[in-house]
């Protein structure tokens, strides 16, 4: 077992890997032109010029010269997509007179979950896609979920269906996952469409959002991902595992660290990519890193934070204070995946209304 310390160096030393199972929780259109991209320090340290995010090139970002990662800026490019999917929404209401639609069905009254949907249903009214939404208490049964999954699946003008996770205790999350059209997963949960995935020579008709918006950071950042060293640290069905299958047909080679792992640090400093998904704040140090890596966090952790008016802060997987010192770019928390997943959920959206109406 490896002692490990807070990122700040006044707290008491943590354990790895005893909360590791648990798994942080959480593309339209080709760009055409270079853009440039605002810059945010690494800590104190100064941060040379990004230059200009890169259209899907397959070069790799280059190890920075100075000791700071340059940051792979989620909210930025996820507006960019958002503006991609607006375009393409007014086009194709333009073109055939057939808006986008998408359904939330939320059962209970879980604060963060009422958040998220509230999130992703002004998402969804900022890029013109219809959004509709049913709300069920906590007690309800199952067999009034799959009721309104089943008007979804059957209604022409909805054409993405998510189930805001997690479900009361005594429902049965697969069956009711499973109950989505799969021509209508937006989520890509559906178990045909990670099949698909996990097969060579199949396509999902979906990608589950979240590793989705991580490999499209790498597209967009230009960063190569073929022939690369890439490890994946968490292995959920919601981001470690699907992310892991993505980057593989990507032609990388992956590991996978979980909680079974024995000295996952050995592992992971032998990566040129990694992705961290595992909810455990600051894990990753800095001397785990590879110098020159790429850092994908997936993680959003509150620690305690007596500067914060809110008496805490958000911090992710990989202790950002040290590892920018090593890397060559890494996500900050928040601002990096967390605006990309619901942007991919954006794209899916659009993706299905595309297919499902035959428009190019």
């Amino acid at each position: 077992m490896v002692a490990i310390g807070e990122c700040s160096t006044s707290t008491a030393s943590r354990f790895f890997p005893a909360n590791l199972r648990k798994d942080a929780a959480a593309a339209a259109g080709t760009l055409v032109r270079r853009l440039s991209l605002p810059r945010r320090p690494c800590a104190s340290s100064k941060v040379p010029s990004f230059g200009t995010l890169a259209v899907r090139a397959s070069a790799p970002l280059p190890v920075a010269n100075e000791a700071s990662a340059k940051v792979i800026d989620g909210k930025y490019v996820s507006k960019l997509i958002r503006d991609e999917v607006s375009a393409e929404v007014s086009r194709m209401k333009e073109a055939i007179g057939v808006v986008p639609g998408l359904a939330v069905v939320l059962v209970g009254d879980r604060k963060d979950s009422a958040t998220y949907v509230r999130n992703k249903k002004k998402a969804c009214e900022s890029v013109g896609i219809n959004s509709f939404e049913v709300h069920l208490p906590a007690d309800s049964k199952e067999e009034e979920v799959f009721k309104f999954i089943s008007g979804f699946n059957d209604d022409p003008s909805v054409h993405g269906i998510l189930v805001q996770l997690p479900l009361p205790s005594h429902m049965n999350e697969e069956s009711i996952l499973n109950a989505v059209s799969i021509e209508k997963d937006v989520d890509g949960f559906h178990p045909l469409n990670i099949g698909r995935l996990a097969m060579r020579g199949r396509e999902p008709l979906f990608v589950p959002c979240t590793p989705k918006g991580c490999i499209e950071l790498l597209h967009r950042y230009g960063i190569g991902i073929k022939g690369k060293r890439a490890v994946v640290i968490g292995r959920s069905n919601i981001v470690g595992m699907p992310a892991a299958l993505l980057l593989q047909r990507e032609d990388a080679t992956i590991s996978i660290v979980h909680s079974r792992t024995q000295n996952p640090e050995e592992i992971i400093r032998e990566a040129d990519i990694i992705i961290a998904a595992v909810g455990q704040a600051n894990m990753v140090r800095g001397s785990w890193i590879k110098p020159g890596a790429v850092i994908i966090d997936v993680g959003i952790n509150p620690v305690e934070d007596s500067k914060s008016s809110r008496g805490y802060k958000l911090v992710g997987d990989v202790c950002y204070e040290e590892a920018c010192k090593v890397a060559s770019a890494i996500t900050p928390v928040p601002g990096g995946v967390g605006p990309m997943t619901i942007a991919m959920l954006l794209s899916n959206t659009l993706t299905s209304a595309k297919r499902a109406h035959n428009f190019q």
